[in-house]
């Protein structure tokens, strides 16, 4: 593995799990691949999980690690080519990226949906110029479209939790103040249909997601309806694809209480985290006994330990 943007680029999936128990039950085994290699955490946006799972699974590996945030005491960046820099931005992407490639052996880049293109944020254009112009292997720590090491997390989970072998899962959309990304529903249902889980999405009118991401998958509008029988509930908000990066709802319907986790079989709670309390779930669900937010979370330094690993390798 050179590049990591997408859970697709895991191969057999069961290699995949199997090699992160593996990872899992002995962290520190493969700390000869990391020795004198640096990794470059790059955050165009804030992060909490990410940045320290990312970090830790980096030093299980032996690696050293840099970490840049780009909008808090570096250069301001240009990222289109033909402006005239006369503003407020000092450097070009174009010249800051392989600078950066020259410091370090993996580059890990973090930058979301602006919602100023729906074509520029699909098109990725960000991620795509790291792997470009960088000569380094590049990893997403969450892009425009997908967050694909969330999302291996959120399958390790699932693994681990799971009483049958083709588990319901349902991811429902609930409310937020804000517009949120598509990457984690995105990149969500994508793992979903690669595992070849009984997958189903539950969000309102106005609310489908990209196409691409969704093919083959039951999509409704009954969130009720979707619950029953559900033996996984992933809940998380984004903002509208076809009205691009539009909030067209709060209706606090769609929080997740234990009333609509009632409707399940018994189901696990999951989020990737943070999470709006009584927006998206309400405190006694997240706060129960089937919630997985906790171990979710810290399967994200399973997750990133992984796809470095099989970075360092194939250097």
């Amino acid at each position: 593995m050179r590049h990591f943007t997408s859970v697709t680029q895991l191969g057999d999936l069961r290699d995949a799990f199997a090699e992160a128990a593996r990872i899992k039950e002995n962290p520190f085994a493969d700390q000869h691949l990391g020795k004198n290699k640096t990794l470059l955490l790059v955050f165009f946006n804030n992060s909490l999980r990410t940045r320290l799972s990312t970090w830790k699974a980096a030093t299980n590996l032996g690696m050293n690690v840099i970490v840049l945030d780009v909008n808090q005491g570096a250069w301001k960046l240009e990222t289109e080519r033909g402006v005239i820099m006369d503003g407020d931005k000092s450097e070009h992407i174009l010249e800051a990226i392989p600078v950066m490639g020259s410091y370090c052996d993996i580059i890990g880049v973090r930058s979301f949906a602006r919602f100023e293109s729906r074509e520029d944020d699909y098109g990725e254009v960000i991620l795509n110029r790291f792997i470009q112009y960088s000569g380094k292997p590049v990893f997403s720590m969450e892009a425009a479209t997908r967050h694909p090491l969330q999302t291996f997390a959120d399958m390790i989970t699932i693994e681990e939790y799971k009483k049958k072998s083709r588990p319901k899962v349902v991811m429902t959309w609930a409310p937020h103040p804000k517009a949120l990304p598509q990457a984690v529903p995105n990149s969500f249902a994508e793992g979903m249909r690669l595992a070849g889980y009984d997958f189903v999405i539950a969000n309102p009118e106005g609310y489908d997601l990209a196409p691409e991401f969704t093919e083959g998958v039951t999509v409704t509008h009954d969130q009720d309806e979707a619950l029953r029988g559900a033996d996984f509930v992933y809940a998380k908000n984004w903002a509208s694809y076809s009205n691009y990066g539009k909030v067209l709802s709060r209706d606090k319907g769609w929080t997740v209480t234990e009333e609509k986790m009632a409707l399940t079989d018994n189901a696990y709670f999951m989020h990737c985290l943070p999470v709006r309390r009584n927006m998206i779930v309400s405190d006694d669900v997240i706060e129960g006994p089937r919630s997985l937010v906790i171990p979710e979370a810290a399967n994200r330094v399973v997750s990133a330990q992984t796809v470095i690993k099989r970075i360092l390798e194939s250097l």
